[in-house]
């Protein structure tokens, strides 16, 4: 399916109630499954992601197809080799089969995991036979994912003996292992953190080096985890804010939320966006402001998520920037890097790259066509990609259907909002 887009005719005023978080509820979900008597989630969002974890969460054997997700591939790995008796093959698509999972597997086969390479040694599809897990000092490299760390985490409570996870190296996106940890605490387990406090490097947050993470053995108690707003939807409204100097409402967007994302309010305080979070009927209030970085310079590796809704808006507003900690986008649903690279060139603009870094210095060249943008098979990108109608009205987006990951009424929240979507007919793209 693909969109053609156009920008409200008046000036932006819109309610939108954004979806649940899947970060959230993903790990409620296995959390409640790994307990006995486990509460699942009473509201969960209504999005592909959490469908393949509903579905596979219900089985213990045969083969289990993540489709395009990489959380649930780490997190089932890591689920299904603590599950006693589980006998599954995990799989994805082509896109899956291609992200990394060997240091997972790795650390969950020091653990007493036996997990084979079905196929392409490295890489899914795994043959996973579940048995209790040992425990011990492990050491983890979490550099290309911090869900490697969370899903090991998860399944500490159930060994035998404490696991103590030493984290080597970088850290990517620590954040969301502070979410893990702080959802597992609420469920009862016994988890303690070493040098995993946060220190302050060239005005980021950082862990220090060292960090290691031990869970005690014992047993999540029932708990049921509140359902809230999803930060990282949350993140393109603001794009959208940030161009358009509209009046948006956000519907049950929590300011004290863990969710790492929720970064995006300070992210884009610098790209013209004010947040209320005590607006009018409780909701969160977004409006637009003139002050604006004249140059951003922001470290991404704690939120690398809100890199596509920063980069477009920086593009669209012509602030030149230089991002870094950012080298995970290159094994997410696309090569982010590349692809906000090659989509970006449609509107003029030239953007640099290394390994960590994306820079550019605000200058565009001439286009001599609409811009016809490719989704590359990546939610994110398709909906950091809308937002350039407020610019340059009647852009096309290619498989707009990608969004069905983690925000299926995206297209219907931005009509509602006053823009105009339109199907593209075969052949007119």
């Amino acid at each position: 399916m693909d969109l053609r887009i156009f920008p409200p005719e008046d000036l932006l005023q819109a309610t939108v109630k954004l979806p649940l978080s899947k970060s959230v509820a993903n790990r409620a979900l296995v959390i409640a499954a790994l307990t006995e008597g486990g509460i699942a989630p009473d509201r969960l969002p209504d999005c592909d992601d959490t469908r393949v974890f509903i579905e596979a969460l219900s089985r213990c054997e045969g083969r289990v197809d993540c489709h395009g997700c990489g959380t649930a591939l780490r997190f089932l790995t890591a689920f299904f080799a603590a599950t006693e008796g589980a006998d599954v093959v995990i799989d994805g698509n082509e896109r899956l089969r291609q992200r990394p999972i060997a240091a997972l597997v790795e650390a969950l086969r020091d653990c007493g995991a036996d997990i084979e390479y079905a196929e392409t040694e490295r890489f899914a599809p795994l043959r996973i036979r579940g048995r209790r897990l040992s425990g011990g000092e492990i050491d983890l490299d979490p550099q290309m994912s911090s869900q490697f760390a969370s899903a090991l985490l998860m399944v500490a409570p159930t060994m035998t003996s404490p696991l103590r996870l030493r984290l080597v190296g970088e850290i990517a996106s620590e954040p969301y292992i502070r979410l893990t940890t702080a959802m597992m605490e609420a469920a009862g387990a016994i988890v303690d953190r070493e040098n995993m406090v946060m220190v302050v490097d060239h005005g980021q947050e950082v862990p220090r080096e060292g960090a290691s993470i031990t869970v005690e053995p014992g047993r999540y108690k029932p708990f049921r985890q509140e359902a809230e707003a999803d930060w990282s939807a949350a993140a393109f409204w603001y794009e959208i804010e940030a161009l358009t100097s509209g009046f948006l409402s956000l519907d049950t967007l929590s300011e004290d939320s863990k969710q790492p994302d929720s970064a995006a309010a300070g992210l884009f305080a610098d790209l013209g966006v004010v947040t209320d979070f005590e607006g009018e009927e409780g909701f969160t209030d977004l409006c637009g402001s003139p002050d604006l970085s004249p140059r951003l310079r922001h470290d991404f590796s704690p939120t690398p998520d809100l890199v596509p809704a920063a980069v477009v808006t920086c593009v669209m507003l012509r602030i030149p920037f230089r991002f870094t900690g950012i080298a995970t986008l290159r094994y997410k649903e696309s090569d982010r890097i590349a692809a906000l690279i090659e989509e970006l060139a449609r509107v003029g603009a030239v953007i640099e790259s290394d390994a960590d870094t994306m820079s550019w210095e605000g200058a565009l060249q001439p286009v001599a066509e609409l811009p016809v943008f490719d989704s590359h098979g990546d939610h994110r990108l398709a909906m950091s990609l809308a937002p350039v109608a407020c610019y340059i009205p009647g852009i096309i987006v290619r498989d707009a259907e990608v969004v069905d990951k983690s925000y299926p009424s995206f297209w219907d929240d931005l009509a509602a909002a006053g823009f105009r979507v339109e199907p593209v007919e075969t052949g007119e793209a």
